[in-house]
């Protein structure tokens, strides 16, 4: 165990030269790209507090694991340990299935959970512990399956966004996946021709994937909220808008309600 947490114990080791900028960084960009993970979250947190008043207080519990992924991801680069590798993959894990349970569409549930988005958290969490036992003894394998997680969202995403009568939630949908394709690329661009990118004195496309991927994963969020509440309390009638300003469409999308009124049981987690 003790092996595991020694710098450079894990196999993997990105694009960026090692200890390169500081003497106890080991990969510098990608450490400190990290950033919006820990800047965001908050200013989330207090512009979501109607939706976690009138709707689900869960919420919250997804910008705290968008934040442990910036810290987990954070320390890993700072050391290339295993464990440290594995707690950033583990995080992913575990957004991914919180956002699952929080906004799966009720229409689609099957006969056996009843219509209970909290029997739906139960199995969920089986299924989770499950694959954290999965990656912790397959690390090498975990961040192409994770990567795979990323289609059936965006398949989600489109389904939904045609169903979407608002041209305002329309254009965020887009620019969400443009951006989620982008990282990607980024993603691939780092760990498959690194040499290419040394030549040009720009070993850094991970670190560009860290602000690309947590751009797209809290648009997404705000955009299956919306999703949610448009399907099952559509009498509330959310309405997207940005802050500092909601003229302004590069701003920080949030969710508010035209009709609010208090959440039942059924509906929070």
């Amino acid at each position: 165990m003790w092996a595991h947490l020694e710098r450079g114990s894990s196999p993997v080791d990105w694009c960026e030269s090692n200890y390169s900028i500081s003497p106890v960084i080991a990969e510098f960009v990608n450490t400190v790209s990290n950033i919006l993970f820990f800047l965001f979250p908050p200013v989330l947190i207090h512009l979501f507090q109607e939706y976690s008043r009138f709707v689900n207080p869960a919420i919250n519990v997804v910008w705290v694991l968008l934040m442990v992924v910036g810290l987990s991801s954070a320390y890993f680069h700072a050391t290339l340990s295993l464990v440290g590798q594995l707690l950033d993959e583990l995080a992913i894990l575990w957004v991914f299935m919180a956002s699952f349970v929080m906004f799966f569409p009720k229409r689609h549930f099957p006969k056996f959970l009843g219509g209970n988005r909290r029997v739906l958290a139960y199995y969920a969490s089986i299924f989770s512990v499950v694959s954290t036992g999965f990656l912790v003894m397959h690390p090498a394998a975990n961040a192409f399956a994770l990567m795979t997680l990323v289609f059936p969202a965006i398949g989600y995403m489109w389904r939904e966004l045609v169903r979407v009568k608002c041209a305002r939630v329309y254009r965020l949908g887009l620019r969400c996946v443009a951006v989620c394709f982008l990282a990607m690329f980024c993603w691939i661009m780092d760990r498959l021709f690194c040499d290419a990118w040394l030549s040009i004195d720009f070993p850094y496309m991970h670190g560009v994937w860290h602000i690309l991927i947590f751009i797209a994963a809290y648009t997404a969020v705000v955009l299956f909220a919306f999703f949610n509440v448009s399907d099952e309390r559509p009498e509330q009638k959310p309405q997207l808008k940005y802050w500092p300003k909601n003229d302004f469409e590069l701003g920080i999308p949030y969710i508010t309600f035209k009709h609010p009124y208090k959440s039942d049981k059924n509906l929070a987690i």
